[in-house]
């Protein structure tokens, strides 16, 4: 899942940005407001969440947001700030933000919230199954017949994706949007090396592998029966 976090103190930025793809989240930063507006607008249906600092160099966070909301009113929007008030905290709500976090703040705080949000935008549940496949976003977790398995933090999201969009063709370059970064160069022939991964830890030896390529296009978990 992609994240934009426009954020101007680059020590939080890379705190940030370290612990979310940790999580498994494909991250794109910001350090100004025109930069941060641009990057939204131009993806606004790739973004999963967008996190704003309220003060930022150029543009304020609170006019990014009501320029998103013009555009869309469905990609969740998160205040991180120092501000601290009660009419700070309405006042960016009204901006069309969707939740509002003081800093200093606990990252497990935000990583939940987030959580929270994509849940309530994809109308979905953080659990995810197929078969014996069972992936749990919340504590990060895949097993496959009650045994856990270990993925990378790269085959977990690209799992998550495929589990996402069960019996549609999800295409190579929709794969590299929404589980890699915008510094990706767009080698799609990567997602094989993945794919290969999760088929090798995950496929019944004795059976056809539960992702099916879909040549020259891309790859789908078909429903189940």
């Amino acid at each position: 899942m992609r994240i934009l976090l426009v954020e101007d103190e680059t020590s939080i930025s890379n705190f940030l940005k370290d612990g979310l793809e940790e999580e498994g989240f494909a991250v794109d930063v910001a350090d100004n407001g025109k930069t941060g507006l641009q990057l939204a607008l131009d993806n606004l249906e790739e973004y999963d969440t967008i996190i704003l600092d309220w003060m930022l160099p150029g543009m304020s966070g609170i006019e990014i947001c009501r320029n998103i909301r013009k555009e869309s009113h469905v990609v969740p929007v998160i205040f991180l700030t120092a501000r601290d008030t009660t009419d700070d905290a309405v006042f960016g709500l009204e901006a069309g933000a969707n939740d509002y976090i003081r800093k200093p703040f606990a990252f497990d705080e935000l990583l939940a919230r987030i959580r929270v949000l994509m849940r309530g935008k994809s109308g979905e549940n953080s659990v995810f199954r197929y078969k014996e496949i069972i992936l749990d976003v919340d504590s990060h977790r895949v097993s496959k017949a009650d045994e856990n398995v270990e993925l990378t933090q790269k085959e977990f999201a690209l799992l998550e994706f495929l589990l996402r969009n069960k019996g549609k063709v999800s295409r190579r370059t929709r794969i590299i949007e929404k589980v890699w970064d915008i510094h990706f160069d767009y080698d799609t022939s990567v997602i094989d090396v993945y794919i290969n991964a999760l088929r090798k830890k995950l496929d019944d030896k004795n059976s056809e592998s539960f992702i099916e390529t879909i040549r020259g296009v891309g790859y789908r978990i078909n429903e189940e029966a």
